[in-house]
């Protein structure tokens, strides 16, 4: 029923061809005394009909001053079939529409014409009062009919609407995941390289070597962040089907090594069972903890990174010392850290805990459940 409704709206001309093809040949025929000129000018209820949907409150006016001029006169008042069906049709485009007051008024007319059509044709019929009775379900069937239309149009259109909330609500989802990813690599890598640089700026007087390192360190982690970055705008242009692989737990080493602090890392349990994008927020929760670390811990303080798989659950701990040189500089913070790694641990119903040491250090604690 949906497909044929579907169908009907689809191709308004051609289902009303045979609409016109029953007017034209409705009954009664060409014959009688009158020139058949004059018989034919009922078929004038057709034109209005043709822009019906477009103007359909001046429509029905004319169809019903119609009506009326010819159900007074004796040469059309029998040619009713015609003048019913007109008023059907304008009768079935209001309801259509939700037109409903207009569509009252107009039945109501349409049944005063049918009255004045049996009180002034009685004498010339056998049943007046069954010929006026017998026209009235076709009527009701007509604002039946507009009805059923009218209700799956609304249907269909809350459908639409639905979908498109449905759109919307996931290309902010995306974009907010977008934000995220781009937040973690860049607030990651950033201060990785800024860390050094000042580092750097430190030791080119007392180990020149030093800082040749360092400068491989910021140079490497510039790359790292333009693949990620890369691999993102893949996402965006091309959607999920052309995404490159995302960083892994095979990674995490390199994500420790590159961090240019003195991080311990220790992986346990078996990663080969692991949902990809699982993997993904695994790293990037560790990365995201290290990254506060760099911007938040003093510059001798030393990290932990334990990472356990365990069957049904992948657990996370990330922690600092508190150091005794002073704090580092503040690098800019975006204030979102430990809300993307929320998030992240609410996509797959796990736990977060965050918070100071008594030594002054900071730890964070994630678990991700990926079994049933």
């Amino acid at each position: 029923m949906e497909r044929l409704v579907r169908w009907v709206r689809r191709h308004r001309w051609t289902v009303d061809l045979p609409l016109y093809a029953v007017f034209i040949f409705l009954a009664p025929g060409w014959t009688g005394q009158d020139p058949w000129v004059l018989r034919a000018i009922p078929m004038l209820f057709l034109l209005p009909l043709l822009v019906r949907r477009r103007y359909p409150r001046t429509v029905a006016v004319l169809i019903l001053a119609a009506t009326l001029v010819a159900y007074v006169n004796g040469v059309w008042a029998y040619d009713r079939g015609r003048a019913e069906l007109s008023m059907a049709v304008v009768l079935f485009n209001l309801v259509q529409r939700g037109d409903r007051r207009f569509a009252a008024l107009t039945a109501a007319g349409i049944l005063a014409l049918d009255v004045l059509w049996g009180i002034g044709r009685s004498p010339a019929t056998q049943n007046p009062v069954l010929n006026v009775i017998v026209i009235v379900p076709i009527h009701f069937a007509a604002w039946a009919l507009g009805e059923f239309f009218h209700a799956k149009a609304q249907l269909t259109a809350e459908e639409n609407r639905r979908a498109e909330a449905q759109a919307r609500a996931a290309i902010a989802e995306e974009r907010t995941r977008i934000a995220r990813e781009l937040h973690d690599v860049l607030a990651h890598s950033m201060s990785v390289i800024v860390l050094n640089a000042e580092g750097a700026k430190l030791a080119r007087h007392r180990d020149p070597e030093a800082v040749d390192r360092t400068l491989d360190t910021i140079g490497r982690t510039g790359r790292d962040a333009l693949a990620e970055l890369r691999r993102l705008l893949e996402v965006l242009h091309a959607g999920q089907a052309a995404r490159s692989p995302q960083p892994t737990t095979a990674e995490l080493r390199g994500l420790v090594e590159q961090c240019g602090r003195a991080v311990a890392l220790e992986v346990t349990g078996d990663a080969g069972g692991l949902p990809a994008s699982a993997a993904l927020q695994a790293y990037r929760i560790v990365q995201e903890a290290l990254t506060n670390m760099i911007k938040h811990a003093p510059a001798d303080a030393t990290g932990r990174v334990e990472v356990a798989f365990e069957p049904e659950r992948i657990r996370i701990e990330v922690t600092n010392t508190g150091g005794q040189s002073p704090p580092a500089p503040v690098l800019p913070s975006s204030g979102r850290g430990l809300a993307g790694m929320r998030q992240r641990v609410e996509m797959y119903h796990g736990e977060l805990a965050a918070g100071p040491l008594p030594d002054g250090g900071y730890r964070v604690r994630a678990s991700l459940v990926v079994g049933s």
